[in-house]
């Protein structure tokens, strides 16, 4: 016979994905607290980006106070001028692009591909070969007579995009490439973890992310000069350490000493939450490889997922039940579940910007719903995911 708790326990909710705090936050923070070193300065700042370097694999971290602004400090760091267009994934949140609004740049979306769910670089190649023209030193847009400077992909959910042929395309063209690692730290391409291959690698450590501190975003490069420039331009761009003399405008974007502490502590821990991602998806894919309909997002056998967001396509026809109707099932199991975003090529705060489109991202955000995926997802609590599952598969096959 069921107890009250169990059935309490049956009925809790369950989150998409939340921060999990099991380890020395408390004593790092109480540490700023005790020596007063809470703001944008601090011990702490030092050794998250020092330690932060190390396990992405490049010479240099600069802490910023989220993964926005360290998109915008790329761009920026990147020589990204005003009317410059740069190549976007068309599937991602919308803070990629709106950095590139910042930057008085302009986007122009690039659809997915439909393996693994990247920035197509077929799409990219064939933008760049038959849509631009080498004109006086740079690559302009036919249609706009726009200069072409940088691509910024993203890797979407914690899978890596195809570099090898993006950065070929980068070199072939002259253009920056910037990756927006911000759901995809940990993860590897060839080998090799995200963030060290572009100009610079950009994260965030927004609640929601891998490890969070709370707010915050990183920047990563292997390249000195900027990685000095992006230090200057987050702390407002001071040119004497005295004196307040600024030559260009800068940006109050350093990271406070209180957060880089919670990340120190959340770092500590980051290959244990991966791993438990990990776990977590293999438990999905258990599920939806033996049933018609669900395909949870592959992994290429040249990277390693980090699962950030266990995301399942699912497929009305063969399942039975639209993406839609399956969240809302979920909901009334008080389970949450989310869509991905509206691909950016279809918001209005981005009309008018130019596309080149496969129809790629807009299946995908009529078809995928990302899935509980919290570091501290139990066991009982994702088996009541699952069997929500099962049952409206089961249902439809009952009903037929």
């Amino acid at each position: 016979m069921s107890t009250t708790s169990d059935a309490a326990a049956a009925n809790e909710r369950i989150p998409l994905s939340v921060p999990v705090l099991t380890g020395r936050e408390g004593h790092y923070i109480q540490e700023c607290l005790d020596t007063n070193w809470v703001s944008s300065g601090g011990p702490f700042v030092d050794r998250f980006e020092r330690e932060f370097a190390q396990y992405v694999g490049t010479k240099h971290a600069i802490a910023t106070v989220n993964g926005t602004a360290a998109l915008h400090t790329a761009l920026v760091a990147c020589n990204i001028q005003p009317d410059d267009e740069v190549l976007v994934s068309s599937l991602t949140f919308i803070a990629t692009a709106n950095a590139v609004r910042y930057a008085n740049a302009r986007p122009v979306f690039i659809d997915a591909e439909p393996t693994y769910w990247q920035m197509d670089p077929e799409l990219v190649e064939r933008f760049l070969t038959k849509d631009c023209v080498a004109w006086n030193g740079k690559l302009v847009n036919r249609r706009t007579g726009r200069r072409v400077s940088a691509i910024l992909s993203v890797h979407v959910l914690g899978h890596p995009a195809d570099l090898a042929p993006l950065l070929e395309l980068a070199r072939r063209f002259d253009l920056a490439l910037i990756e927006d690692a911000a759901e995809s730290l940990g993860a590897t391409y060839d080998g090799q973890r995200v963030g060290r291959f572009g100009a610079f690698g950009c994260f965030s450590f927004n609640g929601n992310k891998t490890i969070t501190t709370g707010g915050g975003g990183m920047l990563t490069t292997n390249d000195d000069r900027l990685a000095a420039l992006a230090k200057y331009l987050t702390t407002q761009a001071k040119d004497d350490p005295d004196d307040y003399i600024h030559r260009r405008v800068g940006f109050n974007y350093r990271m406070p000493n209180i957060l880089a502490a919670f990340g120190c502590a959340q770092l500590e821990q980051l290959d244990r939450y991966i791993a438990t991602k990990r776990a977590i998806a293999a438990r999905y894919q258990t599920l939806t490889a033996a049933t018609p309909g669900l395909t949870l997002q592959p992994e290429s056998p040249t990277c390693s997922h980090t699962y950030w967001l266990s995301t399942v396509e699912i497929d009305a026809v063969e399942y039975g039940r639209s993406m839609r109707a399956v969240r809302a099932d979920l909901r009334r199991a008080n389970i949450e579940s989310r869509p991905l975003w509206q691909p950016i090529h279809l918001s209005p705060a981005h009309q008018g910007a130019q596309s080149v489109l496969s129809g790629v991202a807009e299946r995908l955000y009529e078809r995928c719903l990302s899935l509980p995926s919290s570091t501290n997802l139990t066991a009982a609590a994702q088996q009541r995911v699952l069997q929500s599952l099962a049952a409206g598969e089961q249902s439809i096959a009952r009903a037929a």
